[in-house]
């Protein structure tokens, strides 16, 4: 059975884990170097795989919608 207390203990739980959580986040994103003022490489390969990745699925996803004919 729940009561208020462990109500309020897992909302604080779960505020605090969720602010750790996006402090941990940003600081592991790869940020634009400050001296050449362009992103640092990382940056760069982890664009250019979600692009890589959002073009693959959009592209397998358009294949199955033409595969919807009935052979007969």
């Amino acid at each position: 059975m729940f009561n208020r207390r462990y109500a309020l203990i897992g909302w604080l739980v779960w505020t605090v884990a969720k602010q750790i959580g996006q402090r941990k986040a940003k600081s592991a994103v790869p940020r634009i170097d400050r001296e050449t003022r362009r992103p640092n490489p990382a940056a760069i390969a982890s664009a250019f795989a979600a692009l890589a990745g959002t073009a693959w699925l959009l592209g397998k996803l358009k294949r199955r919608e033409g595969s919807n004919h009935v052979a007969g």
